[in-house]
């Protein structure tokens, strides 16, 4: 049963009138349980879930007068009942993996209902690549709701995609059954100084009933932020601190909370609630972006609400923010969100409401997952070659391509660097004074080199710079064709000869993600579709993320899922500073700076 063909609550009224009536038997009942209603945050025991057409017909003390021969009865032997967990916000590809195994990857931990915003495979493949994800989703036996993306390029003018979104793709892919909003409003600038083609596609998402996203990646909480609240996104997820929340909240957007594989702002911004006494409706738990080896090790919502409650959020709050809150958001109250007559029957079962061990997921009725396993089919949609041959750079490249001149005469230079910071998604602009040797800038130290080397059109364009916080060492460099949001590929490393090696290997194997060190191959992953995704199960697919991690570490990295701060190195949407095919951003003032600069 998929989304598509998914019985409407107006379609079965009369049968889940007949099964709550005792008129006709259910097709499931899940007896003995304590109900965790997040309507009214209470925990009532001793109740049953009666179920039909993949529907709850009703939760009563007793359901015997439901239950019939051919009826399924799940004995929940006084476990908690609670809803299937919500993702307000996040990105499949960030989990490397396509819809489908995404899917298997996240039904084991409780996630039943994502929204997902495909922006990544819209800078790749356009309007088509977000239809081929769109299609998956609906395949699936959990909720996939997806967001047309609103940005592509996400800072028009300071980056080149390989397609671009318009306004009128995003009117014809909000008559699209799986369209539930526009994806998030990256330009934040464009809204607040009312660029029409940004207006344009708020608009036709508005005029469709639908809900439009945010991102507001400032400290500047005046009247920029003003304006962008004017302009219409509906909620943000770039908060980093207590005063974003707050701010976010007062003027009526949702707060998204995130925590995914390398961004931790959950504990930084949940004291608006737990301190401050905010009311909770207004904020959302989200991941954002968690790669796959995150989602088979650590978990995926069920992981954010666990943290949520560390962090002193009641466990039953911590749960509306991850069930009902964000359902009312997309205007799905009546449809998914808690275990209330009419809505889809997407249950958990759980012994204790802290540390939430997930022991059985049904999932519109039908048991998807128990003790860790996905027991659900998970259909693949049959990916076209032209997804599969993205990675196009023109011709072989060369240490050469990996120079920074100096200036003639020239013994040390001052240059702009990139620096990363640990667990969030900002970055630092820094500066450093770098030797010369040869007429050439070397990295030192805890300096290395970043080149972004186009891959969409065959250019042969590399843009070069230098980054700081990775802590490389020796003769190395990794490369990757994730480069959010434009997507070409970026490589970080400490020897050009080795920087050359890992970027032609991602035009061999049709993109993905490698690590050289002397100049031999340490570990490298596929990432055969549009160079973000591979259709490989995710086990295999986190097994050798793993190993990358490794090779990492092994060349001296000591970050936290240091992939995540890798992947976003081109993100010119968020401070401070960024790469780009076109040069080195400020995002500060979204202008371009020079990589080197005089020494006064």
């Amino acid at each position: 049963m998929n989304q598509i063909n998914f019985p409407s609550w107006p379609d079965c009224a009369a049968d889940l009138i007949a099964v709550a009536t005792g008129q006709a038997a259910a097709d499931m009942v899940i007896k003995g349980g304590r109900w965790v209603n997040v309507h009214s945050r209470e925990i009532i025991d001793n109740h049953d879930i009666a179920i039909t057409s993949g529907r709850i017909a009703c939760v009563v003390p007793d359901a015997a007068h439901c239950i019939g021969p051919q009826t399924q009865v799940i004995e929940a032997e006084g476990r908690f009942m609670i809803p299937g967990l919500c993702d307000g916000h996040m990105h499949i590809e960030s989990g490397m993996l396509t819809p489908a195994e995404f899917a298997r990857a996240v039904i084991p931990h409780g996630t039943t209902t994502m929204f997902t915003d495909p922006h990544e495979i819209a800078n790749v493949l356009g309007l088509q690549g977000v239809r081929m994800m769109h299609d998956e989703a609906l395949m699936q036996p959990i909720n996939i709701f997806t967001q047309m993306p609103s940005c592509a390029p996400s800072a028009p003018g300071l980056e080149t995609t390989g397609f671009e979104i318009t306004a009128e793709d995003v009117a014809e892919a909000m008559t699209w059954p799986g369209i539930i909003g526009l994806g998030e409003m990256m330009n934040f600038p464009g809204v607040a100084n009312a660029d029409p083609k940004m207006l344009a596609e708020i608009a036709a998402t508005q005029r469709a009933g639908k809900t439009v996203g945010g991102h507001y990646a400032s400290p500047d909480l005046g009247r920029a932020f003003a304006g962008y609240v004017a302009g219409g996104p509906a909620d943000d997820h770039e908060g980093t601190c207590e005063a974003d929340a707050i701010a976010r909240v007062r003027q009526g957007m949702r707060a998204m909370l995130r925590l995914g594989s390398a961004w931790y702002d959950v504990e930084s911004q949940i004291t608006a609630i737990t301190q401050k006494g905010l009311d909770p409706r207004g904020f959302i738990l989200c991941t954002d972006d968690c790669h796959s080896g995150t989602l088979v090790n650590d978990g995926h919502m069920n992981r954010v609400l666990r943290h949520a409650i560390d962090c002193g959020c009641d466990p039953l709050v911590a749960l509306q923010m991850a069930t009902i809150n964000t359902a009312t958001h997309f205007g799905l109250e009546r449809e998914l969100g808690s275990l209330t007559p009419g809505r889809r029957a997407d249950v958990i079962l759980t012994s204790d409401l802290h540390s939430l061990p997930i022991e059985m997921v049904i999932a519109r009725g039908q048991v998807v997952a128990k003790d860790g396993q996905c027991l659900a089919d998970c259909p693949h949609y049959d990916w076209p070659q032209s997804a599969r041959n993205t990675v196009h750079l023109g011709k072989p490249l060369v240490p050469g391509d990996f120079d920074i001149p100096a200036p003639a005469g020239a013994n040390a230079v001052r240059a702009n660097v990139i620096g990363v910071v640990e667990n969030q998604a900002p970055t630092q602009a820094l500066q450093f004074e770098l030797p010369v040797t040869e007429g050439r800038v070397q990295a030192t130290g805890e300096v290395c080199q970043i080149a972004l080397v186009e891959r969409h059109r065959g250019t042969g364009g590399v843009v070069n710079a230098f980054v700081s916080g990775f802590g490389y060492r020796g003769d190395m460099a990794m490369a990757s064709t994730v480069a959010h949001d434009s997507h070409h590929m970026i490589v970080v490393g400490t020897c050009a000869a080795n920087m050359a090696l890992a970027a032609n290997h991602l035009s061999d194997i049709g993109g993905g993600v490698a690590v050289f060190r002397d100049g031999k191959l340490c570990a490298s992953l596929a990432l055969p579709i549009a160079g973000l995704m591979s259709d490989a199960p995710a086990h295999s697919v986190a097994a050798q993320a793993d190993q990358l991690m490794a090779a990492m570490r092994d060349c001296g990295c000591t970050l936290n899922n240091a992939y995540m701060q890798h992947s976003l190195l081109a993100l010119v949407v968020i401070p401070e500073l960024r790469i780009s095919d076109l040069g080195l951003v400020d995002v500060r003032s979204f202008t371009f700076i020079p990589v080197l600069e005089p020494i006064a």
